[in-house]
């Protein structure tokens, strides 16, 4: 073996270091976000293969050999494990050792029986095969943030091919028993490949990791804590970009007497109601449909498409759905009501603030006829 083989090697082995210390340095601030831990694992497991193959290349052995593969296949699997993680926020351990234990079922015997040449054509088929399955598992998750995704499944893919190249030049060469480690052009064609691609392999997860945080503080500012639903602000930023149309309704929900159900049962029983009504809410809501609250016991629902006698069956359903819905507490079962108000937009286009003053006013008059009804300004004016 060449200096600049040894170099290569030691370059990925600094190279994977890094990343791993850097991606635990993370999680350490947000350990919420545990893929990357099982990141930094995997980065951590391939600096230990880099120290045990190069002292397999000074002194071949069956026992370093078998460890070099079985360091890197699981380093691998748990690469896989990573990005399963990541794209499903499910854990990586079944996958991990799945992928573990398949490729060294596959690898590690012909190695352990002295035939190190097959072992190798076998090693790196299973580790181009773990890595197009990280591929294939970014490829799903490519909705999220396109450009950096297919960037790392390009990546992955490009090493795959690599170890693709690394197979096929030993089964060309034929020899089931090689007796040192592998040296050929595609040796260090996939050492070039693996450094290129580690780099940027770490800096595309870090961008990804922080424009998924970015995302999450975006969306917890636009929920509301307590119900889940979307918040005020939320409700304004996705209305006010453009005028309401004479097919998009605005329905306000306010609950009736509900100061008197936190004087009465305390805060939490409060709470509980507000919950409850947020469930019945946001059932059955269409996609496009858009529950938000508002504030204190006010919500609002912005419905599309839609006509005057289905939003006020809407608003009718989820007034009588709530009002049968008994809240156990401490002192005795609770039933509790709401009162709605509806109005539309206009075919010339209204403001989003008018028509949700049209709504309030509707619900105002539904209020003063007794409450627990549904009243409507069928055009904003």
């Amino acid at each position: 073996m060449s200096l600049d083989y040894n170099s290569l090697l030691l370059a990925i082995g600094f190279s994977a270091a890094c990343l791993s210390l850097t991606l635990f340095g993370i999680w350490l601030t947000a350990r919420t976000e545990k893929f990357l831990l099982t990141w930094a694992i995997s980065a951590l497991l391939i600096v230990g293969d880099v120290f045990i193959y190069r002292d397999y290349i000074y002194a071949p052995g069956r026992l370093l050999g078998m460890a070099s593969f079985a360091v890197l296949l699981v380093g691998f699997s748990t690469m896989l494990g990573a990005a399963y993680q990541f794209t499903s926020g499910r854990s990586p351990i079944p996958l991990t050792v799945l992928g573990s234990g398949i490729s060294l079922a596959v690898a590690l015997p012909p190695m352990a029986l002295g035939y190190d040449g097959l072992g190798f054509m076998l090693e790196n088929s299973c580790a181009a095969l773990l890595l197009f399955a990280t591929a294939r598992e970014y490829w799903k998750g490519r909705a999220e943030a396109p450009v950096p995704i297919i960037s790392l499944t390009v990546l992955y893919c490009a090493t795959a091919v690599s170890f693709v190249l690394c197979a096929t030049v030993l089964a060309w060469d034929g020899r089931l028993v090689l007796g040192h480690a592998p040296s050929n052009w595609a040796e260090n064609l996939s050492l070039v490949i693996v450094i290129a691609s580690m780099t940027g392999v770490g800096a595309l997860s870090l961008a990804l990791n922080q424009g998924r945080l970015a995302r999450y503080h975006r969306l917890d500012a636009l929920t509301d804590p307590l119900t889940g639903l979307l918040n005020r602000r939320a409700l304004f930023d996705l209305n006010n970009s453009a005028p309401i149309g004479a097919f998009t309704a605005v329905v306000v929900f306010d609950l009736d007497g509900f100061k008197a159900i936190n004087d009465e049962f305390g805060h939490a029983t409060g709470d509980r109601v507000l919950k409850v009504f947020a469930e019945e809410l946001a059932r059955d809501l269409r996609p496009t449909d858009v529950a938000a609250r508002m504030g204190g016991e006010e919500f609002a629902l912005v419905l599309g498409r839609t006509l005057p006698e289905t939003v006020e069956l809407a608003a009718e359903r989820i007034r009588t759905a709530f009002a049968a819905r008994v809240i156990e507490t401490e002192t005795r079962p609770l039933k509790c009501t709401v009162s709605a108000g509806f109005a539309f937009g206009s075919k010339e286009g209204l403001s989003f603030d008018k028509v949700l003053s049209g709504a309030d006013k509707a619900l105002y008059a539904a209020k003063r006829g007794g409450r627990n009804r549904v009243s409507t300004l069928r055009r904003a004016s």
